[in-house]
């Protein structure tokens, strides 16, 4: 306590730095602190619900066989140049004789191909006929009459073409055997497509309120999230970091563990300033009562001591300086004239009995301080410090009611899925489906069978053409042969001859078949034709939709905009480029119009009971104690006790003037001095003597006063410095303490509203991002329209791309045969005349 003057600058810079902290804390009250921002976590993450029943994609491949295919729609588009009809039926469509001309004249091309079969029907087996009765009267296929020069010529030429027709022949009959086993490839997957896209189509259906009670079932991911908040990880244990008392600094992290906690350590860490600040100044003024009291005292038993000690020196002081002085006026003193000035001025200083007393304050500090203020402040920082576990107490029921709203709203929740409308709508086209699926299964039955029986046909007739080109090869080998054999162009030569027979004999077979080729090369460019010009065509550039979606186009039981359920304003092109571009099955039914999901997912509906409870909630959490009554009374009876009134002055000037007016160690050395300079023995001996003496005095006595005075100094520069300022500082202390326990439960409730609007804020943004979701979700994914439009291309890749492509190769390559016969037939007979002997040669 002793050192408490030598501390004095570093109370008063402790004290203003208090007085600073507590003036800002007072300046920003903690009710205008913001919510912390979102931290990463804030956004929620939710597992995309597609549609698990998906139609795969196909797409076109890439075959060898495209410019084949892109010659035979050119030839087909020449065929039937006519656009599809999709404007509305004229009325005189409602005869039923009238569409026969409308018809026939939409299908004129084909009419034409029609005729020009049926010519080559009945044509070429006529033309077999008579050359078969040409035959029988030898005029047809006989020899040459003549040899000219010409012959040869005329031979090579007839060689060459026969040849150009076989080759020709010969790739159109593989084209038609590769198209023809690429269609029987091609035709028992696509049929088998058919059913089976229907089927997930219709799984898909049936599977919209699975996945609508799926994304309902996501509500647990924001509940996760909001119990988390509320609950928390840790428990309701000390934090180490809030029992640091005054002299630590007192750092409290954000504390995500759970509300009640977080709320607690958003009122300590916001209040702490305000708080630590007023017991800091709290701490000074008990610290300057003890300080000044132990000074006080010091002040009061220092100068007693003094003036009882000047009591006691003045009788020995006085006979000294006589003794002294009558020495130094001995005449057988010699030079002693010079000291006995100092000599004479031997007399007390300083009078301690002259000063202020201050035993007055005394009384009035005594029996202080009465109360301890070393655990009043400890106990009024441990409350401060026990507020998070105090909030944790507080909102334990709130917490467990908040836990029963969440259970509630997953409830309300369900109810979204209850209420969905998009079954009801979905149900006559899983039905549509269905029927769709048993009625496609007879007429897939027998196109497969009526496939098999074109692949055999196919096979049979390619096989007969293959044979003609055999005895074509055949015929002019041999016959080649036997004419480099003959040295007589009259001479008979069997090879020739066989050569000739073998041509006429491919001469028959395509007189005898051909009407067939041409029968099969019509009847598959008839239906693959039209697949192609009607279907194809039109499926590409989406125009068959606008056909079906004419009225009158179609019987009324191929209705699809009510067998589909479309709404009546919607047409099939519409949905289908809906569908196409990802659109749900929520927006192309317009089911909008029947369900507002808009005001069934609004966040009031399912959060009201969560929001007013955390609304209505209250707690008190700032009563803090930082002064009692009794510490309060102490600095008052401290600030009226009068410190301030003395006259610390009076000690100061008192101060100034030393115990004894001459140096007693100045005048020893002085007499030592004299002594050394004495003859006589006597004289000398009396200085030694006195001298001796001074030295006594100035150690045993004046260096005790002495002393007295330096403490006696320290105690009262502690209390001049004290005294001007004491009642201003008490005051305000006062003050300060008495506004901050009067502001603690305010500024706590603020925050803890505050707080409470940043976590209902924050939850209800977490709900929100849930019903976004579930809005997109059930209005773009779960009934998802885009497998009805890749079910559509699909057909088209199907249909179009892998069947109708080959199968129009295979008649086109099978008609070039058929077609290249003619000429085959021809130069195959004139050609057997040469093989054969001249009848009459020329030379």
């Amino acid at each position: 306590a002793d050192g408490a003057p030598g501390s004095l600058l570093a109370t008063a810079g402790a004290m203003r730095a208090a007085g600073l902290l507590l003036a800002w804390a007072l300046l920003h009250p903690a009710a205008s602190q913001q919510c912390h921002p979102s931290s990463p976590g804030g956004v929620l993450r939710f597992t995309d619900r597609h549609a698990e029943i998906q139609v795969p994609a196909l797409h076109r491949v890439p075959s060898s066989l495209d410019p084949l295919y892109g010659l035979v729609r050119r030839c087909l588009d020449l065929i039937q140049q006519n656009p599809l009809p999709t404007g509305e039926p004229r009325a005189g469509t409602r005869d039923p004789s009238s569409p026969v001309p409308q018809v026939l004249q939409y299908e004129l091309g084909y009419v034409v191909c029609a005729a020009v079969a049926l010519l080559f029907t009945v044509a070429v087996p006529v033309a077999g006929m008579c050359f078969c009765y040409c035959r029988s009267r030898r005029r047809c296929g006989g020899r040459l009459r003549a040899h000219r020069r010409s012959v040869g010529c005329r031979r090579r030429c007839l060689l060459a073409c026969l040849s150009f027709t076989s080759l020709i022949i010969l790739i159109s009959v593989t084209c038609a055997f590769v198209t023809s086993q690429r269609v029987k490839g091609q035709m028992e997957p696509g049929l088998r497509a058919v059913p089976s896209t229907l089927r997930t189509l219709r799984q898909h259906l049936a599977n919209v309120p699975q996945g609508v009670q799926m994304v309902v079932d996501k509500f647990e991911v924001p509940r996760k999230q909001i119990i988390s908040d509320l609950g928390g990880k840790h428990g309701a244990g000390q934090h180490p970091e809030l029992a640091l008392g005054l002299d630590g600094v007192l750092t409290v992290p954000r504390c995500l563990a759970g509300l009640s906690r977080s709320v607690g350590l958003s009122i300590h860490a916001q209040l702490k300033a305000m708080t630590y600040a007023a017991l800091a100044d709290l701490q000074d003024r008990a610290g300057d009562l003890q300080t000044s009291l132990h000074h006080l005292q010091i002040v009061h038993r220092t100068a007693r001591a003094l003036a009882v000690a000047r009591a006691e020196l003045e009788p020995a002081l006085r006979e000294r300086r006589r003794r002294v002085v009558a020495l130094l006026d001995d005449p057988r003193c010699t030079s002693c004239a010079s000291g006995l000035g100092r000599a004479q001025g031997l007399e007390l200083g300083a009078d301690y009995g002259k000063v202020p007393s201050v035993e007055k304050v005394l009384k009035a500090l005594a029996g202080l301080p009465r109360s301890d203020f070393a655990e009043m402040i400890r106990q009024g920082n441990g409350t401060f410090n026990s507020i998070p576990e105090l909030a944790v107490e507080r909102m334990a029921r709130v917490t467990q009611d908040l836990q029963g709203d969440l259970a509630r709203t997953a409830e309300k929740v369900q109810s979204i899925a209850d209420g969905f409308p998009l079954p009801d709508y979905t149900r006559p086209v899983s039905e549509a489906l269905v029927k769709a699926e048993q009625q496609s299964q007879p007429y897939l039955r027998e196109v497969q069978r009526f496939e098999r029986y074109r692949w055999i046909a196919g096979t049979v007739l390619c096989s007969i053409i293959l044979l003609i080109l055999l005895c074509n090869v055949t015929g002019m080998a041999l016959g080649v042969y036997g004419l480099s054999k003959r040295e007589d162009p009259s001479d008979y030569e069997c090879q020739g001859e066989v050569g000739a027979k073998f041509l006429l004999v491919g001469v028959g077979l395509a007189f005898l078949f051909s009407w067939l080729l041409i029968l099969l090369v019509f009847a598959t460019f008839l239906v693959g034709g039209n697949i192609q010009t009607l279907v194809c065509r039109n499926w590409v550039n989406q125009e068959i939709y606008k056909f079906i979606d004419t009225p009158g186009n179609l019987p009324p039981s191929m209705n699809l905009t009510r067998q589909l359920n479309l709404r009546r304003d919607s047409n099939l092109s519409s949905t289908y480029r809906e569908c196409k571009s990802g659109a749900g099955l929520w927006e192309v039914l317009q089911l909008d119009r029947s369900y507002d999901l808009d005001e069934n997912l609004k966040t009031p509906k399912y959060m009201a009971d969560f929001q007013k409870r955390l609304g209505d909630f209250t707690a008190n959490l700032g009563d803090v104690r930082l002064l009692l009554s009794e510490g309060r009374q102490d600095l008052e009876t401290f600030a009226r006790s009068g410190v301030d009134e003395v006259d610390y002055g009076r000690f100061q000037e008192e101060m100034k003037n030393p115990v004894v007016q001459t140096s007693l160690p100045s005048l020893a050395r002085n007499l030592e001095g004299l002594q050394k300079m004495q003859r006589n023995s006597t004289v000398a001996g009396r200085l030694a003597a006195e001298a001796q003496a001074l030295w006594h005095m100035q150690n045993s006595t004046v260096q005790s006063q002495e002393a007295l005075v330096a403490k006696l100094g320290k105690s009262v520069q502690f209390l001049s410095h004290l005294a001007p300022h004491l009642k201003e500082r008490v005051k305000r202390t006062l003050a300060t303490t008495a506004s901050v326990e009067a502001r603690l439960p305010v500024q706590a409730q603020q925050i803890l509203r505050q707080e409470l609007g940043c976590f209902t804020r924050k939850e209800l943004r977490y709900f929100a991002q849930y019903l976004n979701w579930v809005g997109q979700t059930l209005r773009e994914d779960v009934a998802s329209c885009q497998p009805l439009a890749t079910a559509l291309d699909n057909g088209q890749v199907i249909l179009c791309d892998r069947i109708a492509d080959p199968w129009n190769a295979f008649w086109f390559s099978l008609g070039c045969c058929t077609f290249f016969l003619i000429p085959n037939i021809i130069f195959a007979i004139r050609l057997t005349k040469h093989f054969r002997p001249i009848r009459n040669r020329l030379m």
